[in-house]
Order: structure tokens, then sequence, then C-alpha cells
């Protein structure tokens, strides 16, 4: 017995001794991966000295003698953060994922070839200026100095080695296709145009014509098209690829005869995917040129949003109607020709061989007729369609937003900024603007078409030239405010224009819940200060309960299953209209309001078209509006009437979350069904990779409707907010206040990985200098090789 009792021993000792020598080689595998932060390194593109300081959020604070080195050090310290989220990004917008993912990914690659993202930023590059594709040249010099010595020291992040591959060089080229990818995450309504067709096509008038903002009755010609002329919409669409359906953003500024300063305030929070690492990466950069802080996106070079010594802005999304579908009709004899005022016209053809990981390469084709790309193919499959959507877009133009970028960061006045804009043409951006010199100021800026025919609602006949796009807003004439009587300027991708401006923006604003609290705000203070921004970002206030919650409880008390609940019905009449983590309200406002287009839809549209339905809050608020006015509506009829509506939207709503928090409703809490998340793109391959890539999630307030963004899944996790949340005092450039969630650091073993999750909940916001006094904790300098 005791013999054996020693070997048994001896094999767990030596298991254990494998698993610990295993996991301790581990560690020091992805340990050795961490950027280095001190000392020094030769880079072989510098000309001169660099010097990175990293402050106590590992906001880089980048010194240079000249632009030249600013751009190459700020290339290679995002790489030394970012790498791996930089490749991924290049790589999903020029359909190149399947390469190292494999054939999962080959749907998402065909999408993307689809959408020419990468061919767009191609043609456009040739219209950049010399300097700018000289900057472009440098950052991407010092993203391939790290790339270099990364693999000379076996120091690439553990991600690679995970799929089992190594970065290509970086090119401008590259940059710029993770620009044009943004306009696509915040600049789409193709979807919308392609439901409208099919609702026109399968659903009777008066439910499809509730399916509109507006009913385009003035145009019967296009109406018609859409009606007689079938394109099939559906079936193979990959939705995960589709952008947040809140993609959007909050931004003011307020004049200094509201603040207790007496200088104006910014603040701007963009609302996008919330992921590890975040979307944004903040950085300071200083040379004798510019003297500039902010944020950007990890692969491109500059500061998008943020601040110089004189001169601070922000945006939002506008979201104007910038792509358009055509119904193309096909040659019976030939797919590659399509039909044009009475002939049969080429089409190009770009055939591509997608690289696929383990297996053979698939071919690939994208049809591009003279309006755009074919986009039917990556929607349903058939073959000899009767007809087909090809797809025209501002972002498939060639467009220099760089170049815009480059000159705002360096301007000092509203003059210099708004020449500076007028090379940002997509995505269309609301941009406010503050100045030291007292100047608020904001233009929806971008390329707005002018259509020959229609207002960009339904797909429009491509076989006529009396349809398509003719120029667009005159420059001079998209809006614009300086420094307005009412002290202060807001936008929450709301309506920014009344009746009275002359061109056609979009029907399909966001809802204006978040607008009304933030301008309810500004409105009633005189004497505003840094902290009150930030509050007011904050604010978990629920303006579409204020607007609708006592007609729903009315409506519910005329049911049988109202008398049922008189105690829900009591504490829901109490509620202080807060979407506080800590109360029951606002989770069972917010699982009835989903529920709502649920049960009025599911019945006569198709899953897969539903689940690409974009709008859906929008067409509920709508029809709850209506009856609020005393009006009626198809689908709500159909249903039973409003309360049976209701009724049948809240029982489902109270089972299911019966079934998942319990049956004692009063014990619920928002918390319960909202968790801030930041997921790993990896995280989803195995729990042990989420155990170790993910945060842990965290109960917070607010919703998709208040000013502190944070929209839910079905799952119940928050995974789309403010990406980025800062506020800026005129009277003091030398700093300004930031959250970029959930940090700075894409590397899991770094002290920036999840630094900021808790104060993105909390409203914690660090203070970044430009003036050198910040704390140092690391110093790294980078020196000519």
């Amino acid at each position: 017995m005791k013999k054996g009792y020693k070997i048994l021993l001896t094999i767990v000792i030596g298991i254990v001794i494998v698993v610990a020598i295993a996991f301790l080689g581990l560690n020091w595998f992805i340990a050795n991966s961490k950027p280095q932060l001190e000392g020094e390194l030769d880079l072989t593109s510098l000309e001169q000295p660099v010097t990175v300081t990293r402050d106590e959020e590992g906001v880089p604070h980048i010194e240079a003698q000249s632009d030249a080195d600013l751009y190459r050090a700020q290339g290679f310290v995002q790489a030394q953060d970012r790498l791996f989220q930089m490749d991924l990004a290049r790589r999903q917008a020029s359909g190149e994922l399947s390469e190292v993912v494999g054939e999962a990914a080959l749907s998402t690659d065909q999408f993307f070839l689809t959408f020419s993202l990468r061919d767009a930023a191609e043609k456009s590059y040739e219209g950049y200026s010399a300097e700018a594709k000289q900057v472009l040249e440098w950052y991407a010099e010092g993203v391939n100095d790290f790339i270099t010595h990364a693999k000379e020291e076996g120091q690439l992040s553990y991600e690679f080695t995970l799929l089992g591959y190594k970065p290509e060089p970086w090119t401008p080229v590259d940059s710029l296709t993770i620009g044009k990818y943004m306009a696509y995450d915040l600049g789409g309504n193709w979807s919308t145009l392609a439901i409208r067709h099919w609702a026109l096509q399968n659903l009777e008038e008066d439910k499809a014509k509730e399916l509109f903002i507006t009913y385009p009755e003035d145009d019967p010609a296009i109406l018609e098209a859409n009606k007689q002329t079938k394109v099939q919409v559906g079936a193979e669409f990959p939705l995960d690829v589709m952008p947040h359906p809140f993609n959007g953003s909050n931004n003011w500024v307020v004049s200094g005869d509201k603040t207790e300063s007496g200088q104006p305030l910014l603040a701007d929070d963009p609302h996008l995917g919330l992921s590890t690492p975040s979307i944004w990466y903040q950085m300071h950069l200083q040379s004798p040129e510019q003297n500039v802080s902010g944020v950007i996106f990890a692969g491109i070079p500059g500061i998008i949003l943020g601040h110089n010594d004189d001169v601070a802005w922000g945006v939002t999304n506008v979201g104007p109607d910038v792509q358009d579908l055509y119904i193309e009709k096909p040659n019976p004899d030939n797919p590659y020709q399509f039909s044009y005022d009475g002939e049969w016209e080429d089409a190009e053809v770009r055939s591509y061989e997608i690289a696929v990981k383990d297996q053979d390469p698939v071919p690939f084709e994208v049809v591009v007729t003279r309006h755009g790309p074919v986009i039917s193919d990556i929607l349903y499959e058939e073959s000899d369609p009767e007809a087909v959507f090809s797809m025209q877009w501002t972002a498939l133009e060639p467009t220099q937003e760089l170049q815009a970028i480059l000159e705002m960061n360096k301007s000092s006045n509203w003059d210099q900024f708004e020449s500076a804009l007028e090379q940002f043409h997509a995505p269309a951006q609301n941009f406010v603007f503050a100045a030291k010199d007292g100047t608020i100021a904001y233009k929806a800026n971008g390329r707005l078409p002018l259509r020959k025919q229609g207002d960009g609602q339904l797909p429009v006949p491509g076989d006529s030239s009396d349809y398509g796009w003719d120029g667009y807003v005159p420059y001079d004439e998209l809006p614009t405010i300086v420094n307005p009587e009412e002290g202060f300027i807001a936008t929450a991708n709301n309506q920014v224009v009344d009746e009275s401006y002359p061109y056609h923006i979009t029907d399909f604003w966001a809802q204006s819940y978040r607008y009304e609290r933030i301008a309810e705000v500004l409105r009633d203070n005189e004497s505003l200060t840094v902290q009150d921004m930030m509050d007011l970002q904050m604010d978990q206030q629920n303006l579409q309960a204020r607007r609708f919650l006592d007609q729903m409880l009315v409506s519910l008390e005329a049911t049988e299953t109202g008398a049922g609940y008189e105690d829900l019905i009591a504490e829901m009449r109490s509620w202080n209209q807060v979407d506080d983590k800590d109360l029951m309200q606002p989770l069972v406002f917010h699982k009835w309001m989903k529920k709502l287009p649920d049960v009025l839809f599911e019945e006569d549209i198709p899953e897969d078209i539903y689940d690409m339905m974009p709008g859906k809050a929008n067409i509920t608020d709508q029809m709850l509006q209506l009856y609020a006015d005393g009006e009626t509506s198809a689908w709500v009829e159909e249903a039973g009437g409003v309360d049976a509506w209701l009724e049948a939207a809240f029982l489902e709503m109270m089972q299911e979350m019966k079934e998942k928090h319990g049956e004692d409703y009063m014990e619920w809490n928002w918390g319960d069904e909202h968790l801030l998340t930041f997921d790993h793109p990896l995280s989803g391959a195995s729990p042990i990779l989420a155990r170790f890539l993910n945060p842990e999630p965290v109960p917070i307030g607010g919703s998709g409707i208040t000013t502190q963004a944070a929209a839910f899944n079905e799952q119940g996790e928050v995974t789309h907010g403010a990406s980025w949340r800062f506020v800026a005092d005129l009277a003091d450039l030398s700093s300004a206040y930031h959250i970029v969630g959930p940090g700075q650091s894409g590397h899991m073993k770094s002290d920036w990985f999840h630094s900021q999750v808790d104060d993105w909940a909390e409203g914690s916001y660090h203070e970044t200098s430009t003036m050198g006094e910040y704390k140092e904790l690391y110093t790294l300098e980078l020196l000519p090789k």
C-alpha cells in the first residue's frame, strides 16, 4: 500500500509540475509580447529622437521634433498596443478574414468585397495631396518598424500565434480602408430601402405604408416600379455584419455666457460597439507644428476627435440617405449586361480568389453597374432573377477625409476648421466646435446627394437616366450654426433641420429622447461647469417613459391582465423614470417596449426579413403616438386594438422575465438584465478565452434612449454605447477629460487592458494634459537606427 501510495503521489506531483511549467511557460509567452514602455528602442524610419511618455491611464504622449517623426512614432506606438486589432480591421474591411480565420468568415469576406471598401480606398488614395500621402507613408513606416521589430524579437502578440499567422507589412491604403469601414458603420440606409421594397411586394398597402416614416405618394412611378418588379430580399444575408441600429452619438457645445468659467464647454460621446479593445485609441501628439490630443481609430494617423491649444470639436452621426438602391434588369442571355435607356450596357466584373485557411481558394465575382456594385448576391441565392439591386453610395467615391483630419488638427479658429471640413465627405457627421476666442459652431458635414427623382425612401429604376444623382448639396448650404442666441448647440442624431430646409437629408432620424433631455438640461442652467457636462453624459432620465408609460398603463388596466398586476402598475406609476440599475421599473418598461414590435409584426413578416429590418423602435413610437393623438393603425387594429397589443406584449415579456429572474417581480432590477460587457473578438471561440479576454460583466443603468447611452441585446448584455466620453473647457485647453472603455491597451497582460471598465460604468473621467503636467509612469526613447 505504501509503495502504491508513493507511486501515485509521484505521478500526481509530476502532473502538477508539468501543469505548472506549462502555465508558467504560457504566461511567459503571453507576457513576452507586452509592449516595451521604457528604455530605448532603435527605429529604422526615424530621423531624430522621439520621446513617448505613458501617463497613469496608459495614454501615450508623443513628442517629436518634426511631423515626419511624429507620425512614424504614432504608427509604431499604435502597433505596440493594437496591432492585432489593426490587422483584423484591415482584413475585415478588405474581405480577407477567411485567410486567417477559415471558412466561417467566408460570407463576411464576400459581403465586404461586394461593398467594395478597399476598392474605394484605393481610388481615394489617388486623390490625396502629396502632403497627405506623405503622412500616410510616414505612419505606415512606423507600423512596419514595429512589425519588423516584433518578428525579429519573437514578440508578436499571442493572438497571431493562436490564429497561426504573421501580419503583412502595413500600407497607406490599409489606413484608408479602415476609414472606409467607419463610413460603412455610420452611413448605411440600404437595408431600409430593401425592406420597404419587400413590404410593397408582400403586404397590404395600408400596412406597407406604416413601415415608412412618410409614404412617398408623390412618386407614383417609383412606387409602381417597386410593386411591379420583384427583387428578392433576405434569406442569405449575414446579419452579424450589419451596423448597429443605435449607431449614433451625443454632442453639445455651450457658450461662455452659460458657463461658470465664462468660456465655452464642449462634450462628445460617440455611440458605437463596446468591445475589447476599444474602437478608439487615445493619444497626445506634439511637434513644433502641432499639439493635439484626443482619439483616433487604431490604424489611422492624426486625431479625429479632441482638441488642440486653441479649439475643440466632437461629432455625432447625421444619418442621411447616402445609399440608394437601383432595380437593375439583367440581360437573360448575359448576366453581365443590364438594361439602360433601351440598350444593354456592360457591367464591370471584378474577379477575386478568396484565400481560405486550410482549404482551396474560393472564386468570387463582384458585378458593378454604372450605379455601383450589385448587392443582391449577398442577400439571397437565386438563379436568373427578374431583377437585382445595385447600390450607389457616397463612400464608394474617392474621398479625402484624412486630409480634413490633418488640417483640423492644426486649426486655430472656426474659419480654418470649417475650411478643413470641406474635404470630409463620408460618413456625414454633425460637427460641434468651440474656440478660445469664444466661438461655438455647428455644421452637418458630408456629401448629401441631390436626386433627379425621388427622396431616397425606395429603390428606383436602374434602367433609365431619369433616375440617379445630380450632384450634392452645395457645401455653403449645409446646415450650419455659429454663436446662436440660445447659447448652446446640441445634436443626438435627431432631426437637425425643419421643413424650411430646401434639401432632403433623410426622413429616418433617431428617436428624439436623448436630444430633448440634453436640451432640457442646457436650457435650464446658466452657470454650467465641467462636472455638469460629465453628469449630463451619465444622465439616466428616460423621456420615452415620460411620454408613453402612463398611456401604456391605462391600456393595461383596461384588460383582464391589469387586474392581476395592480401592485406592479402602482410601482410603475411611482417610478421617477430614471433608468437606475437598482430599480425594477426600467427592466419592465424596456422589455415591454422591446416586445411591442415583435408581437405586432411576427405573423406577417418572416424572421429573416424581420431580423434585418431597421427602425422597429421608431415605428413603435409612431404607432403609440397615433393612439395618443386619437388616430389608428392598420397593424394595431389587426392585433385587436391598442389595449390588446400592449397586453399581449406585456404577458410575453413577463413570462420570459419570470423564467429568467424568478416569479417575484418586485425583486427584479434593471441591473439583472443590463450588464456591461466588452467582449474580445476571439472570446467567442472558447469559454477559456472568454474568461481571460473579457472583463467581468458589470450591472449598469441607462439605456438606448437615455443620454447615458447603453443599448442592450436579447441576452441582456450592454454591447453598444459611449465608446469614448470627452469634455473640454475652453478656459483651459492644457488638459481635457476622457473615458475610453474598457482601456487603452489591447494586450491582456497590460495594466490598461480593462482599467476603465468601472470608470465607464460609474462616470469616472481621467484628465489628460497636453503640457507635460501628467504623472510620468513610463518613458520610452525612440532613436534613429
